[in-house]
This record gives structure tokens, C-alpha cells and sequence, in this order.
């Protein structure tokens, strides 16, 4: 994912000006975030559950998934204040866990018809 950003933040940049590139490379970073936060609270979950065989309590999942929405809404609305144009460059940078699934799908296809699996 971070090939990706780094690529097509140049291209954005080339393209479209340091606005919307600047707009793209705080959306990968705000994407990657979330994503790294997500996996944290999934593992931990799966951690709880299986050690205590108890759910753990919902308000605490709850909040720390809406608190990384409610982050994503205000480094738009920053971005937005500051750019109207680098809107669109964050926007497309918050679908940088898309293309870095295709690309791992991608490579695991390649792998099994290789190996005839």
C-alpha cells in the first residue's frame, strides 16, 4: 500500500498539481491509518474472546470504531477548508486499502496458477 501511495501520489502530482497530490497522500495516510487501527482492534477481540470465552463490552469497540470516522471526517473538513481541490485527492487517497487488496488478490492468483494449485 505503500508503493501505492507513493506512485500514484507522484502521478496525482504530475497530473493534477501539488493540491489534489498533497489532498491523495493525506488520504493514504488517514487509509493506512484506519486500516492499522482496525486490524489492532479486530486482533484484540479475537484475543479477548478467545482467552476469556466472553465478548468483550460493546461501548469500548463502539467508540474506538466511530472515533476513527469521526478523525476521518475532521482531516476532511481541514483539508476541505484549506483546498476545495485537494477534497477529491483525499478522497481517492481513502481508497488506497482497494488497490493494495487487488493487488494482494492479484498476486495470490498468479501464485496458484503458477503452482497449479
Amino acid at each position: 500500500m505503500l508503493v501505492l501511495a507513493l506512485f500514484f501520489g507522484m502521478a496525482a502530482e504530475i497530473r493534477f498539481g501539488w493540491r489534489v497530490a498533497l489532498g491523495f497522500v493525506c488520504g493514504c495516510g488517514i487509509a493506512y491509518l484506519n486500516l492499522h487501527w482496525l486490524e489492532r482492534v479486530v486482533t484484540a477481540l479475537a484475543d479477548k474472546i478467545t482467552q476469556t470465552g466472553k465478548a468483550p463490552s460493546s461501548k469500548g469497540v463502539v467508540w474506538r470504531f466511530l472515533l476513527r470516522y469521526i478523525l476521518m471526517g475532521l482531516g476532511g473538513y481541514a483539508i476541505l477548508t484549506v483546498s476545495p481541490a485537494s477534497l477529491y485527492g483525499l478522497l481517492a487517497g481513502l481508497f488506497l486499502p482497494v488497490a493494495g487488496i487487488a493487488c494482494e488478490a492479484s498476486y495470490e492468483l498468479y501464485v496458484a496458477l503458477t503452482r497449479d494449485v
